[in-house]
């Protein structure tokens, strides 16, 4: 669907990136082949993304490294930048710059937003390119298999009305992390709903393949929840709260209780911290099998990296307190090596794992 072709919704799109490399190329071509005003906002790339971006004919707005960069930052700067150039426009497409449209999915979401004018947000499965590479690609995947239908949040890639983001201000650019939820519930709160469509939106790469990487992406989503707890964690939104007191209690108290208490109770502890543990992990696996339909191997597998990451959570919620406590402002937080080269990148191992 062109932008100009419906006369009920103009549509622009914003990318954000940052060392994309041809990734960045596959994701604006995805964009352009619908839309005819598409801005890519650079957030300090050191690769060739800003040379990509200009070949390809977009509008290419590199960010001033003054004031530190946020994916909110972006994401305003491309919707100021889009509306100078096309201020009719009234429905945007977010996309990050490591992810691809799927064809057809922006007309299928304008015209969901046209029929239901009390939706803000529209969003869909965001699907891994490359599941199978390796366990981490396999989680991710599983991890943006989220219930269909209204929800509370979105992720970095929706379509959303302009006066809706008008009405709210935007993204909230302080946040380095968990600034799509925050945003959603500010536009829940201002009377607007956001929709989760049961078709694909985007394919994503997650490039990742150690261990060390997904540890700094879970710290990075408990600093988001810690972030969105303080800022909505009162009543009656209660915000990132259950999250917060999950990596509370299964991150920091019940491995404390067991350590401290196996002395006096003669190791009896750390059998019952165990079996906390095996016990959480059957009920994740459950759960998964049930309402995912997933396998047996899948279930287990999220299980186990759901159960993990309750640490480095947990380290992300304590960096998140620092610095509310010190008033210092946390940096961006990256868990890729943005110094290797697309080349370098793929040729690293991503073998399928068991």
């Amino acid at each position: 669907m062109n932008a100009s072709a419906n006369p009920n919704a103009k549509i622009g799109g914003v990318v954000i990136g940052r060392n994309e490399g041809e990734r960045l190329r596959a994701c604006i071509a995805s964009l352009v082949q619908d839309l005819e005003v598409v801005v890519y906002v650079d957030s300090g790339s050191t690769d060739n993304s800003l040379g990509i971006a200009q070949e390809m004919g977009v509008e290419a707005v590199e960010l001033d490294t003054s004031a530190g960069f946020t994916a909110a930052r972006a994401r305003n700067t491309g919707i100021r930048r889009l509306l100078e150039l096309s201020p009719n426009i009234e429905l945007i497409q977010f996309v990050d710059g490591d992810c691809e449209v799927v064809e057809g999915w922006i007309a299928n979401a304008a015209e969901f937003l046209l029929e239901h004018p009390d939706v803000a947000v529209v969003c869909g499965r965001r699907r891994e390119r490359y599941p199978q590479r390796n366990w981490y690609h396999r989680v991710t995947d599983m991890e943006w298999d989220t219930p269909i239908g209204e929800t509370q949040c979105c992720g970095g890639d929706a379509l959303i009305r302009v006066s809706a983001l008008g009405q709210v201000d935007g993204y909230r650019e302080t946040l380095i992390a968990g600034e799509e939820p925050e945003l959603c519930v500010r536009l829940r709160r201002a009377g607007w709903k956001v929709w989760r469509l049961d078709r694909d939106m985007t394919r994503h790469d997650i490039r990742m393949s150690s261990f060390w990487q997904w540890w700094k992406r879970t710290v990075r989503s408990g600093y988001a929840y810690a972030e969105g707890a303080r800022l909505h964690g009162d009543l009656p939104e209660r915000h990132c709260v259950k999250e917060i007191r999950s990596i509370g209690f299964w991150g920091v108290l019940l491995p404390l209780a067991g350590l401290c208490l196996a002395w006096p109770t003669h190791g009896l502890s750390l059998l019952i911290l165990v079996a906390m543990y095996v016990w959480l992990f059957l009920k994740i696996s459950r759960c998964r099998i049930k309402s995912r339909n997933d396998s047996l191997q899948d279930a287990r597998l999220y299980a186990l990296s759901c159960i993990v990451s309750k640490w480095p959570q947990a380290i992300g919620v304590l960096e998140s307190l620092a610095h509310r406590l010190t008033g210092s402002r946390g940096a961006l937080m990256e868990y890729r090596d943005s110094t290797l080269s697309d080349n370098h990148r793929h040729s690293a191992d991503y073998s399928a794992r068991p």
